[in-house]
């Protein structure tokens, strides 16, 4: 169980020794002890709201709406663009329900399914809110982005963390997507092809199914794989195995989240990023539950140049520090001219127009 934390103050050891930093020793590694002349910043992947199994509402589907800024603005600026978004969600959540209207029998007036939306913060660093349908909290971020002056598809875009696995109703051996509303797997890929049909700005669906359904995998790689990432996460099998085995197509997807655990060493996340890369598939730098404020992953993410990072939302210390080294890495990199420019990242799920620049502040 001690095996990644060594090998990580290792590595950290290791940077100290050469007086770099911890992404630039990592990179080193990855590279074959040659210095890579540029290095990427990972795209963004921040958790807005949280309305799976876990919240109040009849939702149970979308344990996670997080939210991707365009390719082509910095860190920075996607940092200020979804605080002013968090903001914005705060003051809907906050908001006082509206006076009750009564009929002359003194009844509430109010028609059903009008629910006031209400949240708590949740240990993913952003808001669980109560919703009754799929397309609540989807019409709510693009309320918020209409009146920011801001168009999903364009400006940002949306990734579903359907934790598949949390929604199986092993007695009835269906998927309860809302609370009462079962369905069986091939039941659930058409409905990720109506939903994504309805939002095309989701351009990824983590964990739409458990592993076990493998059938299921495969067919909605083979329906969306081309307009939206299939990212395994959960699903996927330990780094261990999948380095084992050499095969990261079970199931069937895109791209995988990684997280550095116990059990993994540098030398694993290495080999497991080049073998991704090697199948042309993406990978997502994801962080573990019950985490520290050790912001070392996000060394870890640069150094390897992992596509996306996901730390959860832009609330609770644990999670601000890991976005502040973020951008300091990014001013680092921005000084020292090494910054590898984000058109050559660009991809035709999140293309679109140049963005204007945004005022910059940190987290």
């Amino acid at each position: 169980m001690a095996i990644g934390a060594v090998s990580l103050a290792v590595a950290k050891a290791c940077a100290m020794l050469l007086n770099k930093p911890l992404y630039l020793s990592i990179a080193l590694l990855k590279h074959n002890q040659e210095q890579p002349t540029t290095l990427s910043m990972p795209l963004l992947m921040v958790s807005l709201v949280s309305c799976g199994k876990p919240s109040s509402g009849k939702l149970n589907l979308m344990k996670e709406v997080i939210c991707i800024p365009h390719p082509e603005l910095t860190t920075k600026q996607g940092v200020e663009m979804l605080m002013e978004i968090q903001k914005h969600i705060n003051k809907i959540i906050e908001m006082p329900s509206p006076p009750k209207a009564e009929t002359k029998k003194g009844h509430d007036g109010n028609k059903r399914g009008q629910q006031q939306i209400t949240g708590k913060m949740s240990h993913l660093g952003c808001l669980t809110i109560n919703c009754d349908s799929i397309e609540q909290p989807l019409l709510l971020i693009q309320e918020i982005c209409a009146n920011l002056g801001l168009e999903l598809g364009t400006n940002l875009h949306l990734a579903i963390n359907c934790a598949g696995h949390e929604l199986m109703d092993y007695n009835k051996g269906k998927y309860e997507v809302i609370m009462g509303t079962y369905k069986n797997a091939a039941e659930m890929v058409d409905l990720y092809v109506d939903l994504i049909n309805k939002y095309p700005s989701i351009i990824a669906l983590i964990d739409p199914f458990r592993k076990e359904d493998s059938e299921q995998w495969d067919s909605i790689y083979h329906a969306l794989g081309s307009r939206c990432y299939i990212i395994a996460g959960t699903a996927s099998k330990s780094i261990s195995k999948l380095l084992e085995q050499g095969n990261i197509s079970i199931p069937k997807s895109n791209g995988l989240i990684i997280k550095h655990t116990n059990q993994t060493t540098m030398s694993d996340l290495v080999e497991i990023t080049n073998l991704i890369d090697s199948k042309k598939h993406i990978t997502v730098f994801g962080s573990t539950e019950g985490e520290s404020s050790d912001d070392s992953l996000v060394d870890l993410a640069v150094g390897l140049g992992v596509r996306f990072i996901k730390l959860g939302g832009l609330s609770r210390g644990e999670r601000v520090t890991k976005y502040n080294r973020l951008l300091t890495i990014e001013e680092e990199l921005v000084q020292n001219g090494t910054l590898a420019t984000s058109s050559s990242s660009c991809d035709a799920r999140i293309g679109g127009q140049e963005q204007e620049t945004m005022t910059l502040v940190k987290v």
